[in-house]
């Protein structure tokens, strides 16, 4: 759940300031504007569910002209905010102005503590018992392009049934926000979401971690333990990289979906079982139907319905999109200027590769918020070259070949002369099985 939103648009820093130190007493987000002029750069990644509303900006100006504006433009929104203007003791006929067009109330400067405290706190009880779960986090999946809105597609179709998903993707492209998207929109999302990492379960707590133990179990058992499922129960589990689950922890946990119980340690009885399983890897599809990494059977039981969510060179037109919503949540995490992509860092975003993802993209944002300097973001402020490129190109028989037909006759050769055997191919090309599996997937090989 996100929490709501405190907008200020306010010109006065100080006034900007001191309301930032009272507010944040709040459980909510405070946000400030020093001009309604950005309001439309900002609004397009946010939504403020109460607005503090100076009503004078430009020099001189005691008509409340530019602040009447903008409440009518705050009215004028398909969910508008609660509105409080904001203005000085003698001009009490303009704040009645602004009742009369939509605002809340009025609050004079400079206001009395307590006041502005018991007024706000008010409004957001008001908007929690009027909507509490309007402000679900139904954004998270960012980007217009077709493969997105595939994507969003999918998951309302499967999120209402109970059947096993697995999420595919590469590292940094949002698998376990998928998953929570899903439990969202599912019959258990008032349930608990629990996610384990099974790459870093210890093979030799494995038992204890996912099932539970009982005091006494064994000698550092000096209390029961819930297990992830149990704890889990009546809402969704997401098993990440699951890929890296060596076979032998993959046989029990292809036991307990089977017969649908678990068997805490050191407990008599079996308890059965009451979730929903979601998983996710970034091993290639071909390297999950290879027996020697993973087992045919779990497959078939976690793979009901399969979700793949889109590496973000396959969706370059949502670069822009992203980096605006990342800009912005890092200048407001961090107090810095609100600034714009200019064309050409904009055009340079969509032309990198973004071997990391929207992660990698996510993290760039920072940077760039952190450092930047002009009026605008620039593609130095980014530094693409400091992110790491794509995994290079093999060596290829020399010739008149595009570079990717070069790679692909360079692989089936491998796997000729190594008979189909995977291990024996990916040594031959100083690649691990991995790697191997990913450039087969690529070029559409088969061991």
């Amino acid at each position: 759940m996100s929490r709501p939103v405190i907008l200020l648009i306010e010109d006065d820093e100080d006034v900007a300031l001191a309301a930032r130190m009272l507010l944040r007493k709040l459980d909510a987000d405070f946000v400030h504007l020093p001009h309604p002029q950005l309001f439309d750069a900002w609004q397009r990644h946010r939504q403020a569910d109460i607005v503090l509303l100076d009503l004078n900006y430009s020099p001189g100006a005691i008509d409340g002209a530019e602040g009447l504006a903008m409440l009518a433009r705050l009215r004028a929104l398909a969910r508008p905010p609660q509105v409080f203007a904001l203005t000085a003791y003698a001009d009490v006929p303009l704040a009645v102005a602004a009742l009369k067009q939509g605002a809340s109330d009025f609050i004079t400067k400079p206001w009395q503590n307590d006041k502005l405290l018991q007024t706000v706190a008010s409004a957001l009880r008001a908007l929690q018992a009027a909507s509490p779960s309007s402000h679900a986090a139904d954004d998270e999946l960012l980007g217009q392009s077709p493969a997105m809105r595939t994507l969003r597609a999918l998951i309302a179709s499967v999120a209402p049934t109970d059947a096993n998903v697995l999420i595919l993707g590469e590292n940094g492209v949002g698998k376990e926000l998928v998953a929570r998207a899903i439990h969202r929109a599912s019959q258990r999302r008032h349930g608990p979401f629990q996610s384990v990492d099974m790459g870093a379960v210890p093979e030799s707590t494995f038992d204890s971690e996912l099932f539970g133990h009982r005091k006494g179990a064994f000698t550092d058992a000096r209390a029961d333990r819930t297990g992830r499922f149990q704890s889990a129960a009546g809402g969704t589990l997401f098993l990440d990289e699951i890929g890296n689950l060596p076979l032998a922890n993959q046989a029990r946990l292809l036991t307990a979906l089977e017969r649908r119980q678990i068997t805490p340690l050191g407990a008599d009885r079996p308890e059965a079982l009451d979730v929903r399983v979601v998983s996710a890897t970034n091993l290639p599809e071909i390297q999950l139907h290879d027996p020697q990494c993973f087992r045919r059977d779990l497959l078939f039981r976690l793979n009901t319905i399969v979700l793949r969510v889109p590496p973000l060179r396959e969706r370059r037109e949502d670069v822009p999109l992203l980096a605006r919503h990342y800009l912005l949540h890092y200048a407001e995490q961090y107090r810095k200027p609100l600034r714009e992509l200019s064309e050409a860092a904009q055009q340079s975003l969509q032309a990198h590769d973004w071997p990391g993802n929207v992660r990698a993209l996510r993290h760039a944002c920072e940077r760039a918020v952190i450092l930047a300097q002009g009026e605008r973001y620039q593609a130095a402020d980014f530094d693409l070259a400091g992110v790491p490129a794509m995994e290079t190109p093999l060596a290829a028989p020399a010739g008149g070949l595009k570079l990717e037909e070069q790679e692909r006759q360079t692989i089936r050769q491998a796997l000729e002369q190594s008979a189909g055997n995977i291990s024996h191919a990916a040594k031959l090309l100083g690649l691990s099985r991995a790697a191997l599996y990913r450039r087969m997937e690529k070029h559409g090989l088969q061991a």
